[in-house]
């Protein structure tokens, strides 16, 4: 029988979905920090009778909250990629091997 690509998983697919995944959750976290630092800065600025700095919740809260976030979702993402592909790939087999 002719072997074609569809017979086992593929290995270019796995940085693909771990970086689709990473900028997805980054973006979503730089929202949410954003969204929260905001909330912060005008309770903040509410509380002692000043203007909300919200240049200092960009800056200084929600970026370095969403590097972070994306640094850890790109290893955790890697992580399970790879494993998904190795069991994928012995999974084939031993079906390959079922069928013969």
């Amino acid at each position: 029988m002719a072997k074609t690509a569809s017979d086992g998983p593929l290995w270019i697919g796995i940085p693909v979905r771990a970086f689709a995944m990473t900028f997805l959750f980054t973006v979503l976290s730089f929202a949410v920090a954003l969204l929260l630092s905001i909330l912060g800065s005008v309770v903040y600025a509410q509380v002692k009778h000043t203007a909300p700095n919200l240049t200092f919740a960009y800056r200084h809260i929600a970026f370095p909250c969403a590097i972070a976030t994306g640094a850890v979702v790109l290893v955790l993402s890697l992580v399970m990629e790879i494993r998904d592909y190795r069991q994928r790939k012995i999974l084939k087999q031993i079906e390959r091997i079922g069928t013969a």
